[in-house]
């Protein structure tokens, strides 16, 4: 009979670290020990949180400390609720604890630029490709040049899909941090990134086909 995973030996302990296994050994439980390393964790997590958000601060000059505070805690606590999940991914290959630091360091960097954005506008609108005119080489540049804008242009039109223009725009275009534009429309970063792939791979073809 399979035991539970929390139950089940740890498949590498023989390579890792004591602090890493006592780690894993502690999380994985269900009584006292779980509870209290979950705690120390999320002390540990906090602090890793904290310097990232006082690293990137000079960028959000705006944000006063009690925000700052808030958003480190946020990503303590999204960081803690990641590592719970993904515990069998830690293969031992560095201390459990610099493992669980990216963690935290990862979630203070998107929450610290899902801020930055907050209030701005995000176009949405498939119609906003459009906008790619705005880019045009001037009155000065090479023919050549202003045909391959064209192409392209024409290319986004009609090979596109309208949610294919919208999440091309928004981030190869606009700029607008992956984090932020999977949060205005409720999908993942895996999504957006799979999108994203899918247009560029058609833009290509479709101009491919031109030449």
């Amino acid at each position: 009979m399979q035991l539970p995973a929390r139950e089940r030996p740890i498949a590498t302990a023989a390579g890792l670290d004591p602090e890493s296994e006592a780690w894993l050994r502690d999380l994985r439980s269900d009584r006292t020990p779980g509870a209290d390393a979950r705690v120390r964790l999320h002390a540990l997590l906090l602090r890793a949180a904290r310097f990232e958000v006082s690293r990137r601060r000079s960028g959000h000059p705006y944000l006063g400390a009690e925000e700052l505070e808030e958003i480190a805690n946020e990503a303590a606590d999204d960081a803690l609720m990641s590592i719970l999940r993904k515990l069998d991914e830690f293969r031992g290959l560095s201390r459990f604890t610099t493992w669980a630091y990216k963690f935290a360091l990862y979630e203070a960097a998107v929450k610290m630029r899902q801020r930055a954005w907050r209030g701005r506008q995000v176009p949405l609108e498939p119609e906003s490709w459009e906008r790619f005119a705005s880019t045009s080489l001037g009155l000065e540049a090479d023919v050549e040049q202003r045909e391959l804008l064209a192409s392209i242009k024409t290319a986004i039109s009609e090979s596109l899909t309208p949610h294919q223009r919208r999440v091309l725009v928004a981030l190869a275009l606009d700029g607008v941090p992956i984090d932020v534009l999977a949060e205005r429309l409720s999908t993942t970063r895996g999504a957006l990134y799979k999108t994203l792939h899918d247009a560029r791979v058609k833009l290509r073809r479709e101009l491919e086909d031109q030449l």
